[in-house]
């Protein structure tokens, strides 16, 4: 996909009412293919992360909106086939904002829907006035136009397949609404148990954030799946030539409480009694992943990872298994038999990894999900690892040039970032999301010159933020390839190109210079102090200028 714009009508965060933003204006779909991620650039606090986060929002309503399943705290009681953003208003809980908004986007159009129209891009409009729904229309289909909206079905078809978030850092907004997300993965899982629904596996819903909890399964699926060329940035930038060995841990059952048996089906909880009468409760979480009574279904997730796994276990007595795994042609061989792709085993272990959610508590869960907080994430607890639904263990990788056993957990932070931001990227490579490339669009907020080096200026987009007003514009000059101090200056506003703390010794060198010290010695003493930059040549030619002055 492909955005086009953005308008919000109420302020969020630092974005102003009114705030609108067009992304790529010109855009060749011929070329589509092209690796163009959109930077946004600008100083600390010029708004560029609120629009990562205003789209994190706006699609997590949207999730909300069309969802088959939804919890019941925000399903209104007189739901029919809408969701009422009234609904959440009457609450008194702000935790579905932007209240207003507008969407434009391009995407390609799925078969089911490409009879009537000559485009191979649908261009979408999604409009939301206050306390209201969103409307979505098709702006270049004959039959719709901006005023019919489209279907709940029409519409779930051409939403991206996949919105997607990753940070380096520890940025909790920008995370909320996906965190949010997770706990409606993990809730349609348990309605299924507790309703005796089908469930196909995976998620229904497409928003995830791939943070650190991901990153075991996200560097398995690449490689297990990718081919030695494209993972060839693996093995130059972090020396991975590949997998050696892993364990995969289930806890197949865990301990619940008498209230929380009651809502499960009668007979479905497994109940232990000991010698004094007393029982306990056992919730068998991994029921939808087990093998059915029908001998030829083959689809079971724990019935695939078994198949691929080199030997595996189970333990009786605390209801584990234990799935271990010597990684060799023929391992990968098998995880290609059973399944389809990188992005399918992915997206069975994110869910498998998601239910270690279900130590938190009904009140907290409710709380969660009408929260506008920035501080959600701490308030859930850490499961220890033997506590935990589902684990990884002992990930051995092959390292170049070393011949001892190197643990995926060894690995430094700029090498498990560099591993997971670029496996994501090939995990998705072949969806329609809103990420990167081909059919995906990828937005970056940095503060790295580099990247903007980088980067064509229709690529390039820059914050600033003054008289609190946000304002955004394309660069005035070309950025592929302009000098770091260029765009230090240009992007973020900052004429230092050292460090703070040598630009303090300069200003005492240049002070000690105004009072008259020794000019041939305050030259020698720069010399020797300090390296090489511009910021030392000027100070130089200022004294020098100034000794050819006196002699004159």
């Amino acid at each position: 996909m492909k955005l086009l714009r953005l308008k919000i009508g109420e302020p969020f965060r630092c974005l102003q009412t009114g705030f609108e933003l067009h992304f790529l204006r010109e855009w060749d779909k011929d070329s589509a293919g092209d690796f163009a991620p959109y930077i946004l650039a600008g100083p600390n606090g010029s708004g560029k992360s609120n629009v990562l986060e205003v789209l994190a929002a706006i699609f997590y309503q949207l999730e909300c909106q069309y969802l088959t399943y939804r919890p019941d705290v925000l399903t209104p009681p007189d739901f029919s086939d809408d969701f009422s953003g009234a609904f959440v208003q009457q609450q008194g809980i702000d935790a579905h904002r932007p209240n207003a908004f507008e969407l434009e986007y391009l995407i390609p159009i799925p078969d089911r829907l490409q009879a009537g129209s000559t485009d191979r891009f649908a261009h979408i409009k999604i409009s939301k006035t206050a306390d209201s729904s969103a409307r979505v229309f098709w702006l270049n289909h004959p039959d719709h136009g901006e005023e019919k909206p489209l279907s709940r079905v029409d519409a779930w078809d051409l939403l991206p397949q996949f919105v997607l978030g990753y940070s380096s850092g520890e940025n909790e907004i920008l995370s909320l609404p996906f965190f949010k997300m997770r706990f409606i993965q993990y809730d349609e899982y348990l309605d299924s148990l507790k309703n005796d629904l089908s469930y196909a596996g995976k998620p229904e819903s497409r928003q995830t954030f791939l943070d650190n909890a991901f990153n075991q399964a996200i560097l398995l699926g690449n490689l297990l799946f990718e081919n030695t060329d494209t993972l060839q940035p693996f093995r130059e930038e972090v020396g991975i030539e590949g997998l050696e060995q892993f364990r995969i841990i289930l806890k197949k059952s865990i301990e619940i409480s008498t209230a929380q048996a009651n809502d499960f089906p009668e007979g479905f909880i497994l109940v232990d009694e000991d010698t004094d009468g007393g029982k306990t409760y056992r919730l068998p979480l991994l029921h939808k992943f087990e093998p059915t009574e029908d001998p030829k279904d083959k689809t079971a997730i724990l019935d695939r990872l078994q198949r691929c796994a080199t030997c595996h276990y189970h333990d009786s007595e605390n209801d584990t298994l234990y799935l271990d795994y010597l990684v060799t042609e023929e391992t990968r061989e098998a995880f290609r038999n059973n399944f389809a792709s990188a992005i399918d085993l992915f997206q069975y272990l994110q869910i498998l990894l998601t239910l270690n959610l279900y130590s938190v508590s009904e009140p907290l869960k409710t709380d969660l999900y009408l929260s506008d907080s920035l501080y959600v994430n701490e308030t859930v607890p850490t499961l220890p690892s033997d506590a935990r639904v589902m684990r990884f263990k002992d990930l051995v990788l092959k390292k170049n040039g070393i011949s001892e056993t190197i643990y995926a957990k060894s690995l430094s932070d700029g090498e498990h970032q560099f591993l997971h931001s670029l496996g994501l990227c090939l995990l998705y490579k072949n969806t329609n999301s809103l990420d990167s490339k081909v059919q995906r669009e990828m937005l970056i907020t940095t503060h790295t010159p580099f990247l903007i080096s980088d980067s064509m200026p229709e690529q390039v987009l820059v914050f600033d933020k003054s008289d609190g007003i946000v304002r955004l514009d394309r660069p005035d000059y070309n950025t592929l390839g302009a000098s770091i101090n260029k765009i230090t200056m240009k992007t973020f506003g900052k004429r230092e190109t050292i460090g703070g703390f040598a630009q303090q010794k300069m200003e005492e060198l240049k002070a000690r210079f105004e009072k008259g010290e020794n000019k041939e010695q305050l030259i020698d003493e720069i010399n020797q102090s300090l390296g090489d930059s511009v910021e030392k040549v000027l100070l130089i030619k200022t004294i020098l200028d100034s000794m050819e002055r006196s002699e004159d």
